[in-house]
């Protein structure tokens, strides 16, 4: 077991490969505890270097009324009237704190995504 810190691309594959090769190690076995080991430092190196950034708050929107094959008429009793709805999802008004709790409570996007 050589573990080492990710610093390249070349590392980041390699340490990739290596877990796929000890991949269903059983418990309490050194390669268990190299795999353990490995998938901390990749996290780390993604966490660092494929940073993931929040959805934009209207595409958050947008995406779980597609889930939910809701329309722009559904969002009045989220957003109050069609107009409102029309600004808001065309970005000319920005959400208010009720529109965003009741978002949050009736549709379960995440407060951190509307809240950006």
């Amino acid at each position: 077991m050589d573990i080492r810190p990710i610093k390249t691309e070349e590392d980041y594959s390699t340490a990739l490969n290596r877990i796929e090769e000890l991949w269903g190690a059983k418990r309490d076995t050194p390669e268990n505890d190299e795999l353990d080991l490995l998938i901390t430092i990749v996290e780390a190196y993604e966490v660092k270097n494929f940073p993931i950034t929040p959805p934009d708050p209207i595409d958050a929107i947008k995406f779980r009324m597609d889930q939910m094959g809701m329309t722009n008429a559904d969002m009045v009793k989220y957003l109050g009237s069609q107009s409102r709805v029309s600004e808001v999802l065309n970005r000319k008004r920005n959400l208010s704190l009720g529109m965003i709790k009741r978002l949050y409570k009736e549709l379960n996007i995440p407060a951190e995504v509307l809240l950006t």
